[in-house]
């Protein structure tokens, strides 16, 4: 198979490509460091010419930004850009990653997640949707991001974190198979509470500094914390435990 994969540099994106070539599978990765833009004015005929002949397109893009407005013009446009494109190439399948409980908390990030959604699902692209809680790898990107000088903070959070690697082999899969629509929700094997995941994520690493929590304002706090964002019971069930992941660091 050919398999296109738009964020095909990114973390996710990185372990897709890998786990597709280990499969036998030619890749071929869409981001602006291979060249393409999904946002540019110019970038649905570049994206075509660039994934011409590929049977199916796995989107794992995403954006660093907790504004609503932003992320819902970046997912519209991208999702839009890159379904004109599959339909100018001729691609018969899109397989779109999205987030556990992105339609509980339709705010901030997950807004934008929720547009591309629809989109996927209005488009005439044949396509399969799975949502997945956050990777373990959430621990490291909060404990960079939610820093306050020489402080680090860590949100309260309940999540059922899975490993990237899990998803990306479910992705392939999904490539693999014809388009199926909403597929079960994947989640890793626990709760976990996100501060104690940071802290741990910190000690692990190295830094031994006060980590305090805190509880993020509005309906998308009370969400992080109420439990609206973790799977329901018909989720599939990753293997590997943060637990296990945080041991893999040392």
């Amino acid at each position: 198979m050919r398999i296109a994969i738009a964020g095909g540099t990114g973390l996710l994106g990185g372990k897709l490509a890998h786990e597709a070539k280990e499969r036998g599978h030619e890749v071929r990765p869409l981001s602006r460091a291979t060249g393409i833009d999904l946002t540019a004015p110019d970038g649905v005929a570049e994206t075509a010419a660039r994934i011409d002949g590929c049977d199916a397109v796995i989107d794992v893009l995403s954006i660093g930004t907790q504004n609503e407005a932003t992320s819902i013009a970046f997912f519209e446009s991208a999702t839009r850009s890159l379904l004109s494109a599959e339909k100018q190439a001729g691609v018969g399948h899109h397989i779109a990653l999205s987030i556990v409980g992105v339609d509980r908390a339709p705010a901030a990030y997950y807004a934008g997640k929720v547009a591309q959604e629809r989109a996927v699902q209005e488009g005439s692209i044949p396509w399969t949707i799975l949502r997945a809680t956050q990777f373990h790898e959430f621990a490291a990107q909060m404990f960079t991001v939610a820093a306050r000088g020489p402080i680090h903070l860590a949100p309260r959070m309940r999540t059922q974190p899975v490993a990237a690697d899990e998803v990306a082999r479910r992705l392939v899969d999904l490539a693999e198979a014809p388009a199926h629509g909403r597929v079960p929700d994947l989640a890793g094997p626990q709760e976990e509470s996100l501060v104690d995941m940071i802290r741990r994520y910190a000690r692990a690493t190295g830094h031994r500094g006060w980590i305090p929590a805190v509880s993020l304002p509005g309906p998308f706090g009370r969400a992080m914390r109420d439990g609206r964002l973790l799977p329901a019971a018909d989720a599939t069930i990753g293997r590997q435990s943060f637990t296990e992941w945080i041991a893999s660091l040392r």
